[in-house]
């Protein structure tokens, strides 16, 4: 569990740097990696431009313009990455950028209608919600209006691209802003759920103790009033004192054992997170109906869940694995099955090794029996307990 909160943390810090600004060089590199692909769209200007269709001032003037916009482009979304600039200072840059399009545009032709493809993810990526969708509707509109002036056969085509990628930004900032929400509340509810164990935990001490202790206390207070002129009571006193220890020492050991006592639906959220992190497709069942069934029995298919499980990740190479929980009655009365199925290759050696015979050793120490072997495709293992008291078995039967 402490591993799986570690990893949980771990995948949530590394989405919250995705808004932050990089920490180190690697991570800006790596941030200037995930932007400068976009810059494909760039291909078509920078043709023209070495081409030779225009004049030198015409060709200086647009490597001029094309870097400007370029500039403004990476720095406004690099920027938001980490420490986002000013708000009017933003929009005073997409300003530039949209009207530099539009220029660049009518002044060299029709291969500069791909910039309008860039203010789109700008105006996406960076303005609010309700403005990004109003300022990507009317770029798009700009990018139409210019493509039929300049004769641009594409500008239907690219239509779709520009609005579409303008709105697909704020889809994925709305995205990563949720997932970061969702996994900082689940680490708020794991953080809430061990506090409450801990809470839990001392209630059981106190209970437990605070009895048995106060009377010890007690009693070794009397026992030593009375040691000068009563040895007998004195020794009284003492007799109960080590009586009341020793129940207090089983009580303890008790609750411990009831600790460490694996629980099958712990167990099952665990075998999800366990398999999800080692790359296999799982379908495992929801919380489970324990009803009626015996703490001995439980035990014993959580011990048989964790043992398969451990198999399919240490050994099978499996992709995919079904873990199933099922109710079912037989001459013997009802039972509980626990079948885990893999298509991997089951592991080295072929005799079972000592986990599943010592897996079978505590499943007939509960009544309850295990088959494992190789099926058709993979491997699978089908554990069953008894799913009622033996009494009650008895008088079913």
């Amino acid at each position: 569990m402490t591993e799986d909160l570690r990893c949980d943390e771990a995948r949530t810090q590394r989405l919250m740097r995705m808004g932050e600004a990089p920490r180190s060089r690697g991570e800006a590199v790596r941030k200037l990696i995930w932007v400068l692909p976009w810059l494909f769209f760039l291909a078509s200007p920078v043709s023209d431009l070495v081409g030779g269709h225009h004049t030198t001032g015409a060709t200086a003037a647009g490597w001029a313009g094309l870097l400007t916009f370029a500039g403004i482009y990476l720095t406004v979304i690099f920027r938001n990455m980490g420490r986002p600039l000013a708000g009017p200072l933003v929009g005073s840059l997409i300003a530039v950028q949209g009207v530099l399009a539009i220029v660049l545009c009518l002044t060299l032709g029709d291969a500069w209608v791909g910039l309008f493809v860039y203010v789109s993810v700008t105006c996406g990526a960076v303005f609010p919600l309700r403005l990004a969708y109003a300022t990507v509707a009317l770029t798009t509109l700009a990018m139409m209006l210019v493509g039929l002036r300049v004769g641009q056969e594409a500008t239907w085509s690219l239509f779709l691209v520009v609005l579409l990628v303008g709105y697909s930004m704020t889809g994925v900032r709305q995205l990563v802003r949720t997932t970061i929400e969702l996994r900082k509340a689940r680490a708020t509810v794991a953080q809430l759920a061990a506090n409450e164990e801990r809470l839990r935990l001392a209630r059981d001490l106190h209970d437990l103790l605070g009895h048995s202790l106060s009377l010890i206390t007690l009693k070794s207070e009397l026992a030593g009033r009375m040691l000068p002129g009563h040895p007998d009571k004195a020794a009284q006193q003492v007799a109960d004192i080590e009586q009341v220890s020793r129940q207090a020492l089983v009580d303890v050991r008790e609750a411990v054992t009831g600790y460490r006592r694996p629980r099958l639906a712990a167990e099952l959220a665990g075998v999800q997170v366990a398999l999800t992190a080692a790359g296999v497709t799982a379908e495992v069942p929801a919380e489970p109906d324990l009803a009626g069934v015996p703490e001995e029995s439980e035990s014993a298919l959580a011990w048989a869940l964790r043992e398969a499980v451990t198999n399919v990740v240490r050994h099978s190479g499996a992709d995919r694995c079904v873990v199933q929980l099922l109710r079912r009655q037989t001459l013997d009365g009802p039972v509980l099955e626990l079948s885990v199925e893999d298509d991997g290759s089951g592991g080295p050696g072929s005799g079972p090794g000592n986990g599943l015979t010592g897996l079978t050793e505590r499943l007939e120490k509960a009544g309850g029996t295990l088959e494992a072997g190789r099926v058709k495709r993979g491997f699978r293992l089908v554990a069953r307990v008894p799913a009622a008291p033996a009494a009650h078995v008895g008088s079913g039967a």
